[in-house]
């Protein structure tokens, strides 16, 4: 309340208060005659009290409103990031990260200046002139009348402007996150912009973007200029105006020349509120359009979410079944209709086939990044939609084809997987991944930042990151997408026995193109379009001569040949 009220305080003092005491001294001073220093003393006592009173509040007022902005901005912070972590994979592949991240910071910092325009804007301006009125009320009720009704009258006349240019700062803010969104687009694809030589062409799309932004932004600045400003000016001068003289009417009648000195500093003080006013709220719509932007973002729910009483993590083993699935990615055919899968606990099975079959997406929904549309997945004979997420991804190991990686140190960046694993758990599973044989030639070591998305590591030693998270990590069921695809022949090598030393004892699901790093699975299915076509050991699916068998056979080295990759 301090917050609230001080500024306000402090504005009734210094602006209606002090002139009214100078009002009233300069009456006595013309009723008299003469005034001496004496008759002076109680009204320069009286406005000395008022000045430093009015500092004093005003300290108090921001003392207690700097602790007010920053446990606002640190909860919408916190707010801001919770929500963006409650949302699921197909929210961030429809919006920009650096879109995401302006709209969140946004979404706290304006909170910070929405508040102080209130308090040391609106509040501030209100509650005193409140205090004016009761004030002129005391000379003459139609002073209060004529200055109430104009400002009337100019809100009057500018509300539908306001709302005509409210529409024009949401298309200048939508120009600024565009802008953002592109920016952090090419920072974070630098390799290829330079790769392609393409730094003209995002230059020039960068500048369309701004000119865009710089043509909304003056249209919404003009409006407000030429049209509201130009509104209120004749009001206003005809406030002021009407307002003196009354006050001179009255001071040809009883009043004197103190109701003269109220009534033209009141009437100018309260009247300035009529330009502040579209100042004021084009900082309060900026700041609530800004954070409105981020606000839209959580009108939609995510699309996978735990269930209401979510059932206590109880899997009697590793075990994966899918039981008449059907899934379908927004907006396309169907991809599994009546899918049934079965991985007996501590089976290690591969998923081969074409691309577009389907491999990846069963990763997917095993992880629930996605929801299937009908049917059951199972772990351990629990179905995994009445799992907490969290619960479910802790039973599982997860490495991706292009893993990510954060711009921390080498040694944080394995330690994400077990954030409580010792410094010989991380180095155990570093050795273990082969981690160590390119580490120890860093400058700082484990403890050497790796850059964003880990630029200063090649793929293949991203991969080994990634394989040593998922050897701390230590869950019963490892699901690996092509996990040594990025790997030389040396590397991959070392790097499959570290996997099949992880594998023993555990469910293993194994995503591969790469038909040899699968060969020796307990389990090979093969996927087409949706469909499991064939199902067996390496052996078994040789011989009967089907999908497999040709996928094989046009295979060198280990790879599929040209007429059967497609890009993924």
């Amino acid at each position: 309340m301090p917050a609230l009220f001080a500024p306000a305080f402090g504005n009734i003092c210094t602006l209606y208060l002090a002139p009214l005491v100078v009002a009233m001294l300069a009456g006595k001073v013309v009723a008299q005659g003469e005034f001496t220093f004496s008759d002076a003393a109680p009204y320069l006592i009286g406005f000395t009290a008022l000045m430093f009173g009015a500092e004093i509040l005003w300290r108090i007022g921001i003392h207690c409103l700097n602790r007010v902005d920053v446990l606002g901005i640190s909860s919408l912070y916190n707010t801001a990031m919770d929500k963006l972590l409650a949302k699921d994979s197909a929210f961030f592949h429809d919006n920009f990260a650096g879109s995401l991240t302006k709209r969140a910071l946004s979404f706290a910092k304006r909170f910070e200046d929405f508040v102080d325009s209130f308090v040391f804007e609106i509040f501030a301006s209100f509650v005193p002139m409140t205090f004016a009125c009761i004030v002129l009320w005391q000379y003459d009720p139609w002073l209060v009348v004529v200055l109430l009704g104009l400002i009337a009258v100019t809100a009057f006349i500018i509300a539908p402007l306001i709302r005509r240019r409210q529409i024009l700062v949401d298309e200048r803010e939508a120009a600024v996150a565009a802008v953002a969104g592109h920016v952090s687009d090419s920072l974070s694809n630098m390799q290829v912009v330079r790769a392609f030589a393409a730094e003209p062409q995002e230059a020039a799309e960068h500048r369309r973007r701004v000119e865009d932004q710089q043509r909304k932004t003056l249209l919404s600045w003009d409006y407000a200029n030429l049209r509201i400003d130009m509104a209120v000016a004749p009001i206003f001068a005809l406030t002021n105006v009407l307002g003196l003289f009354i006050a001179l009417g009255l001071a040809g009648g009883k009043a004197g020349v103190e109701v003269i000195i109220v009534t033209f500093t009141y009437y100018s003080n309260a009247t300035g509120i009529m330009f502040r006013f579209n100042q004021i709220y084009r900082r309060l719509e900026s700041d609530v359009t800004e954070a409105a932007q981020f606000a839209e973002l959580l009108l939609d729910d995510p699309r996978v979410v735990d269930a209401t009483e979510p059932e206590a993590l109880a899997p009697k083993d590793s075990g994966i079944r899918f039981e008449h699935v059907n899934f379908a990615h927004a907006g396309a055919a169907p991809l599994f209709t009546g899918l049934d899968l079965d991985v007996p606990s501590g089976a290690k099975v591969g998923l081969v086939g074409r691309s577009g079959g389907g491999k990846t997406t069963i990763t997917q929904l095993l992880l629930r990044m996605t929801d299937i549309q009908d049917g059951t997945i199972r772990i351990g004979g629990q179905d995994i939609s009445k799992l907490r997420q969290a619960d479910l991804r802790s039973l599982i190991a997860y490495v991706p084809q292009d893993p990510a990686m954060f711009h921390r140190t080498l040694k944080q960046n394995i330690l994400f997987a077990r954030p409580d694993a010792t410094e010989e758990d991380v180095l155990r599973a570093a050795k273990a991944a082969h981690v160590t044989e390119f580490a120890d030639g860093l400058p700082q070591g484990m403890d050497t930042l790796i850059g964003e998305r880990g630029v200063k590591l090649s793929g293949g030693q991203r991969q080994r990151v990634a394989l040593a998270r998922a050897i701390l990590r230590d869950a019963p069921i490892l699901l690996l997408d092509e996990a040594t695809s990025a790997l030389d022949s040396e590397s991959e090598l070392l790097v499959q026995q570290a996997l099949w030393d992880l594998m023993q004892g555990r469910t293993a699901l194994v995503v591969a193109h790469r038909l040899s790093t699968v060969a020796g699975m307990d389990q090979l299915v093969v996927l087409d379009r949706g469909r499991i076509v064939e199902q067996g050991s390496h052996e078994e699916l040789l011989a009967r001569e089907g999908t497999y068998a040709q996928l094989w056979r046009h295979q060198s080295g280990g790879f599929l040949g040209e007429d059967e990759l497609v890009s993924r």
